[in-house]
């Protein structure tokens, strides 16, 4: 699955093409890191992947969480070091 931002298409990795991205899905959010309170904002399918990452974390699913991690480095690198380094 492919979606444009910003004039740049991104690839979206199994199993994160089964995640919700919402109506818009690049209309832009803020996040805010819980533990350092930085703040980023991203298109609304890279907070999908996010969250999913975040919940594969919860439930000790390293392996999606690891390959989501590699997903953000490679294609939103500021906001990767802000929130999951």
């Amino acid at each position: 699955m492919n979606i444009t931002y910003n004039n740049t298409t991104y690839t979206i990795p199994k199993p994160f093409t089964e995640c919700y991205f919402g109506s818009n899905p690049v209309k832009e959010m803020t996040i805010i890191n819980p533990y350092s309170n930085d703040s980023v904002k991203l298109p609304a399918f890279a907070v999908a992947i996010y969250d999913t990452i975040k919940g594969a974390e919860h439930t000790e699913d390293y392996k999606t969480m690891q390959h989501g991690i590699t997903w953000f480095q490679k294609n939103f690198v500021k906001q990767y070091y802000a929130l999951l380094d």
